[in-house]
């Protein structure tokens, strides 16, 4: 890592633990700074901030004070998930305050290149492919980020010939100042967390803040397919690799009667790419333009291909019992990632959905649920779910307590050769703390059948 003296006896506010937090304060106190961190969760349940008194950094917990901001701090790190809305962040940055998230710190103590990935879905399955190719060419690489590994402590080990691949949230990146990816990556825009973010302009100004202080000698992959992304992008200095999976991009990548091209040089056969999906099509053609600019070789990017099912809790193959196929797909937290799962799926298919309420209609689902022979739906948006299915004429609707519940109700339901889709549409977060945690309940209640 590279030993910055940017933060050497300054006083800086941490808000917001859980891992991202613990790790910036670790690495700021690193760095020669006089670190403040603050969590809502009381001290006494709260390991991670008696973890970080036992290594001398102060600490305050059990509210966000607004009166913390009278001891003078001269900048603010921010967990991403939480809310510029709140009163402390709201008065840090009326006193103009700068206001950063951690994986600013990974950039500016990174040696490594760095491909920075975002877009509203499919993220992670990108993330992913990257670098797999990238560490099936056997080149040094690492994953980070939004991904679940925190990217300043990953940039701490990381060395000048290694590569980080990282995962990028909208809600990280309002918070950079200077980072920079030599390689960015845009999958796509949609609507999505419009309930952390004050319009749909600050979120798609949010995800395309990835490239704003790229260069000339940077790359920008991004999803020719879409007009208005193509446009907000166009400040970009980069040069713009696009990807399309409706027509040929020559200067970039692209499907043509069944082949996938890189700038006219054939990849790969599409049917031997084992990712079910059309979706995750697009996420593919990122994932070669990423890996191709990073030195991986064709064979290296087809040996994945070739392999490569799907990451955890994203249209992830559980099990095969009694003839009938589990999905978990928890990380769809909206409806345009359940879209695309069901879109995946010709088969009769259960879906069990639900989740957080945050007000939406899921009306736009019905031309989708064409294969749904039931839904069986959870949570606060258990009824609201139903409502629609019934809108779209689905006869077996089933209201359950827990997914817990649904996997059950699904078993006794499925016929030989059906599909059962755990696709929520919705967040995890008014019964469980992550998609992760709503997803690893379902494994296991199907690996009990």
């Amino acid at each position: 890592m590279k030993h910055i003296t940017t933060y050497q006896n300054k006083k800086i506010l941490v808000v917001g633990l859980a891992k991202s937090g613990v790790a910036a304060s670790l690495l700021l106190h690193r760095l020669g700074a006089f670190v403040t961190v603050n969590d809502w969760k009381p001290l006494s349940e709260n390991k991670e901030a008696q973890s970080l008194l036992d290594e001398g950094i102060k600490v305050v917990c059990g509210s966000h004070p607004v009166e913390l901001l009278e001891e003078g701090f001269e900048l603010i790190v921010k967990n991403p998930g939480i809310p510029y809305t709140n009163e402390l962040i709201k008065g840090a940055r009326e006193m103009g305050l700068p206001v950063i998230t951690e994986v600013e710190l990974a950039y500016l103590i990174s040696e490594s290149t760095m491909i920075g990935i975002t877009g509203t879905n499919g993220k992670t399955t990108t993330t992913t492919l990257v670098h797999h190719m990238i560490e099936a060419a056997k080149q040094p690489v690492y994953m980070a980020g939004n991904i679940g590994t925190v990217a300043c402590e990953v940039a701490q080990k990381a060395k000048a010939s290694d590569t980080m691949v990282v995962e990028l949230s909208s809600f990280q990146l309002m918070g950079i100042n200077e980072f920079k990816p030599s390689i960015a990556v845009i999958t796509n825009i949609y609507d999505a967390h419009l309930d952390y973010h004050s319009s749909r302009d600050e979120y798609v100004k949010a995800k395309t803040a990835v490239t704003k202080n790229q260069t000339e000698k940077d790359f920008l992959i991004v999803n020719a397919d879409q007009p208005e992304l193509m446009d907000r992008v166009s400040f970009t200095k980069a040069q713009i690799i696009p990807f399309s999976t409706k027509k040929i991009v020559s200067d970039g990548l692209y499907v043509s009667e069944g082949v996938l091209y890189f700038k006219g040089e054939e990849i790969i056969h599409t049917e031997e790419i084992v990712l079910p999906g059309a979706h995750n099509l697009e996420n593919i053609l990122a994932a070669v333009a990423a890996a191709k600019l990073s030195g991986a070789d064709n064979q290296a990017i087809r040996s994945v291909l070739a392999t490569f099912t799907g990451v955890r809790h994203r249209t992830q193959f559980v099990r095969e019992w009694n003839d009938v196929k589990f999905y978990n797909d928890s990380k769809a937290t909206n409806t345009l990632a359940t879209k695309s799962a069901l879109d995946a799926f010709q088969k009769p298919t259960i879906l069990l959905c639900g989740g957080l309420d945050r007000g939406n209609s899921f009306d736009d689902l019905i031309p989708y649920l064409k294969n749904v022979k039931s839904m069986i739906a959870f949570g606060q948006t258990a009824q609201k779910m139903l409502d629609m299915g019934e809108k779209a004429g689905i006869k077996s609707l089933i209201k359950v307590h827990s997914v817990k519940e649904s996997v059950g109700a699904a078993s006794e339901l499925a016929s030989p050769g059906d599909i059962v889709l755990l696709s929520p549409a919705c967040a995890s977060w008014d019964q469980h703390p992550t998609f992760e945690v709503r997803g690893d309940i379902f494994i296991d209640e199907v690996n009990k059948l």
